[in-house]
């Protein structure tokens, strides 16, 4: 079935072109094309381009005196901060393969990903990497470089900025690795439709934590899929030059939303995140965007920073979103400057979205849709106000089809039908690492079977209904309850459970354990939350627990997870 190209927006070219170029090369581009334009601005600290990519050569060239080669996985174990962005485009640089460890992650989810992808590097901040030293000689890390928030200070800043560096035994300081080394005195051949560059950690659509392997081509792909959506812009690679094209009498900055070199994005969605590696970390420099960066999200902060520093961008999960617009003088605040406002990872509710929109008074709020098996994005809404549909997730992207198949018998359906969503374009994944069987059951004849439930309306835009698995989505984090389940049976008292997703306007949803008692076994609500929470990462941990004395189940054995999240929503 051919795309649907009957919404796409006008002059906008229906393909891309896709140089073969590494993703530290965007970095490259921009820092030659605009050296003095600030990529990072972090707490007050500033760091233009030319500057970022000096930091990630002199890294770069540390790792590879350690011994880092290429095709060896890299764990980055940081929240936002100027030296993950370093330590990101360095590893890459010299053929290594970045994966994020999120420091949401509890020990034992930390060891799993570290023992499965076999890293031997790990860059870890101070005040985190205590939580998981336990674990780290059940690994294969042989090396640890740490850093600190205050390295991003200096003294004359500290009365006001009081953070003080932290200690950390039997590591290497990062700081002192960029001073003692300079640029890399090689280049590392990478092919890019082979070589990997992103290992990112996922349950996919079945639960269990699967490495999600993306090549340089595939990373690039995506990066350019949305990085040219806002502009409309075709790609050229000319003479080692990476150029924006528009049609002939078009200037971006009068007739296109946004432009090349010219806007400021706030970025809190945290870079070991797909959203953030792709959409709020590689899609920024590729458009040489100023960079605002946040450890953390706090609501008044934020909006404070969209009038500071009159900024054109932002985004994240619906959850971003509800805390800004429940502010008490929110309606105070002139976000006149926004272009666009991208949503994505979990549904928008549309009340929302009408009252982001009566603030960004001349921008778009742009849904989207995607998953880390496809680099980050899939689809997304037009960059016009007049365009986007409200409770649909947009368009897929350049060079991105979507089809609808029937969930039990994979029969493709018409358009209009409802069913499992699937994807196919430049972006989708290699498949899981070292999961050959995983692999074959979510790919299939080039196709990459979502999980996700919906359909396509007569003018292409993709809609979704449900998730055909169970995942949670809390504050836009995937909580696959396989995984909760599974500490919870470790309690001696529990003789069945299940996790179940209650709706929640703050959250999104958060999970709620059911649990049924062995007979004559006493347990409480506070011991089963406090076994259960203490094993897993702090997004993960269940709210509350409801005791039954059956759990419904099917004929054939399976819990009957659509009644128990009846029952909450009946509650």
């Amino acid at each position: 079935m051919a795309k649907n190209f009957n919404a796409w927006p006008k002059d906008w070219p229906k393909n891309l072109n896709y140089p073969e170029i590494p993703v530290h090369a965007f970095l490259d581009q921009t820092a030659n094309r605009a050296p003095n334009r600030l990529a990072i601005i972090f707490g007050g600290m500033e760091l233009t381009y030319a500057e970022l990519k000096e930091l990630s050569d002199r890294f770069a060239a540390a790792l590879d005196h350690m011994g880092v080669q290429k095709g060896d996985r890299v764990a980055i174990h940081l929240p936002n901060m100027p030296q993950f962005a370093i330590a990101y485009y360095g590893a890459i640089r010299i053929g290594a393969v970045f994966t994020p460890l999120s420091p949401l992650q509890s020990p034992r989810e930390a060891r799993h990903q570290l023992s499965d992808s076999g890293a031997e590097t790990l860059i870890s901040l101070d005040l985190l990497f205590p939580g998981i030293q336990p674990i780290i000689s059940e690994t294969a890390i042989k090396r640890i470089i740490t850093t600190s928030i205050a390295d991003c200070y200096n003294a004359i800043i500290a009365p006001v900025k009081p953070l003080e560096k932290m200690e950390v035994p039997d590591t290497i300081d990062m700081a002192l690795l960029l001073k003692q080394h300079e640029h890399l005195e090689k280049e590392v051949p990478i092919d890019v439709k082979k070589d990997l560059v992103h290992l990112a950690y996922t349950g996919g659509t079945t639960g269990a934590s699967k490495g999600v392997m993306l090549t340089h081509a595939n990373v690039v792909a995506n990066v350019l899929q949305y990085g040219s959506w806002a502009s409309g812009s075709q790609v050229e690679w000319v003479d080692g030059v990476l150029k924006a094209v528009y049609p002939p009498g078009v200037d971006p900055k009068r007739d296109r939303l946004t432009a090349g070199d010219q806007e400021t994005a706030l970025v809190v969605v945290p870079w070991f995140h797909a959203m953030g590696t792709v959409g709020y970390l590689n899609v920024q420099v590729y458009g040489g965007t100023t960079m605002v960066v946040f450890p953390r999200f706090e609501p008044k902060e934020y909006l404070d920073a969209v009038v500071k520093y009159r900024a054109t961008m932002l985004g994240g999960a619906p959850q971003l979103f509800i805390p800004l617009i429940n502010l008490p003088d929110f309606d105070s605040y002139d976000l006149s400057s926004i272009k666009i406002a991208a949503s994505g990872a979990a549904p928008l509710a549309i009340p929302v979205l009408e009252k982001m929109l009566d603030a960004f008074t001349g921008g778009v709020v742009q849904e989207g849709w995607g998953l880390t098996e496809c680099s980050m994005g899939a689809t997304a809404n037009p960059p016009d106000r007049k365009a986007i549909r409200s409770g649909s997730v947009g368009l897929p992207v350049y060079d991105t089809e979507c089809k609808v198949i029937h969930a039990a018998t994979g029969e493709d359906l018409p358009s209009g039908s409802e069913g499992e969503l699937c994807i196919r374009g430049p972006q989708v994944m290699q498949g899981y690492w070292k999961s050959p069987e995983a692999s074959t059951e979510i790919l299939k004849d080039g196709w990459l079977l979502t999980g996700d439930i919906g359909h396509e309306d007569e003018d292409g835009f993709i809609y979704i209904t449900d998730r055909k698995k169970d995942m949670i989505i809390y504050k836009g984090y995937n909580v696959y309850p396989r995984e909760i389940e599974e500490v919870i049976f470790e309690h001696s008292a529990v003789r069945q459970c299940a996790v179940v997703g209650k709706p929640d306007l703050d959250t999104g949803e958060y999970p709620v354990a059911f649990v049924e008692l062995k007979q004559g076994a006493q347990a409480t609500r506070e011991e089963i939350m406090e076994h259960t929470n203490a094993q897993i990462g702090h997004y993960k941990k269940i709210r509350d627990v409801v005791f039954m004395e059956t759990i419904p189940v099917s004929g054939a054995g399976k819990v009957l997870k659509r009644d128990l999240r009846e029952h909450l929503i009946q509650e």
